[in-house]
């Protein structure tokens, strides 16, 4: 069964035509496995073939093609009716001689849209040239045009039910960080400790369980700290040494990131010190001027306000949006924190800020994932805004 009451998918698929027909698209053909969710409840790990929902004006219900194998998925987690449930053969997977993309436009055609303007997400994960090239052979009459993001656009105000699964990611993610406090310590193999991260994010609380995230934990230690991105290794920590963790939780594939910074000893470097003092107090002041109005380069230009006192320099994004997810990225690919976005925040938007700082010797990252209220904003996780001493 969906998670969401039907009445709340129909809500967003009129939503999503709305936008439709704002950019004269006829039919959308949504790949990204979080847009597929999101409208229809769709829920599996199959993303690694190849699989649609279409939106069509004239339809009342979207259609969902995928293997068939993935066809009782379908059934058991989405709204759809039989008919709108649509499989390709098993022997279309990894073939040279077919491609799912056949049945996709077999349908379209059943359907009499084949002489339509089709929106496809150009950017996405999981839309190949391949299957464009397809789609163009295919469909020779019909008219293709680029609806990247549209969906995206429309998941960014969520529901109160959406809030109410960002906190519990939220309740999950502070687990997730103590677990991660308890065991990173001096001796310790970095998988061992990601294992136990791991076990919170899918353990989740008592009262709800958790879900696999968007991005793995994301770990650093000592020398690695000076980039962000990477995993664990079989290394022991050692004493007097810097962790980055950049983690999350999830339920029902709704993302909270957490991030903090560990020391592994009683005194951090002075350097750490300095940076720690003034991000920390930068991300305060520029939550404060959180509120509905404001745009997203405003936030930004408040945080380098903020931080202009010192010489940090932060060249990357402050944050984005964030929501329902799936690897390899658990950003909606929408609003970005940064010089030239003019996206107005409205309440029951939701926010990742993570002023993450790098130097040639060590890091440091500490975050704050937000729902936007009506005349503010409240944190999703409660966890201390500081170095982590151990």
């Amino acid at each position: 069964m969906p998670v969401f009451e039907v009445s709340e998918y129909q809500e967003r698929i009129a939503k999503t035509k709305q936008r439709m027909q704002q950019q004269g698209i006829d039919v959308l053909f949504i790949s990204q496995p979080a847009n597929m969710n999101y409208l229809t409840g769709y829920d599996a790990w199959s993303f690694y073939v190849h699989q649609c929902v279409l939106v069509a004006l004239e339809a009342e219900e979207p259609v969902w093609v995928g293997r068939g194998m993935d066809g009782n998925c379908a059934r058991l987690t989405t709204f759809l009716s039989d008919e709108n449930i649509v499989e390709w053969p098993d022997h279309y997977v990894h073939s040279a001689e077919h491609h799912p993309a056949e049945t996709m436009v077999e349908v379209i055609k059943a359907r009499g849209w084949d002489k339509k303007r089709i929106g496809v997400e150009m950017d996405q994960f999981y839309f190949t040239h391949r299957t464009f090239l397809e789609l163009e052979k295919g469909l020779p009459n019909a008219t293709f045009v680029d609806g990247d993001t549209l969906v995206n656009r429309v998941r960014l105000v969520k529901s109160e039910r959406e809030i109410e699964y960002m906190k519990r990611a939220g309740k999950i993610a502070e687990r997730v960080m103590d677990a991660a406090v308890e065991n990173i310590k001096v001796g310790a193999r970095e998988c061992d400790a990601a294992a136990a991260i791991a076990y919170a994010e899918y353990s989740g609380t008592e009262e709800f369980g958790g879900d696999y995230p968007a991005i793995v934990p994301l770990m650093m230690a000592g020398e690695a700290t000076k980039t962000p991105h990477l995993t664990w290794t079989d290394k022991r920590y050692v004493a007097d040494e810097a962790v980055l963790l950049e983690l999350a939780g999830v339920y029902r594939r709704y993302h909270c990131p957490i991030a903090r910074t560990m020391f592994l000893g009683k005194e951090p470097p002075q350097i750490m010190r300095d940076t720690a003092e003034v991000v920390i107090d930068g991300l305060q002041k520029t939550l404060e001027f959180v509120r509905p109005g404001v745009t997203a380069e405003q936030i930004e230009a408040q945080w380098r306000k903020a931080i202009a006192h010192s010489t940090i320099v932060k060249e990357s994004r402050l944050g984005y949006s964030i929501g329902v997810n799936y690897p390899p990225d658990w950003g909606e690919q929408t609003i970005s924190l940064r010089p030239g976005d003019k996206t107005e925040l409205e309440p029951n938007m939701t926010l990742h800020l993570i002023p993450g700082i790098w130097y040639d010797d060590v890091g440091f990252e500490i975050d704050a994932s937000i729902r936007v209220t009506e005349n503010g904003y409240e944190h999703l996780f409660e966890y201390p805004l500081d170095i982590v001493l151990k």
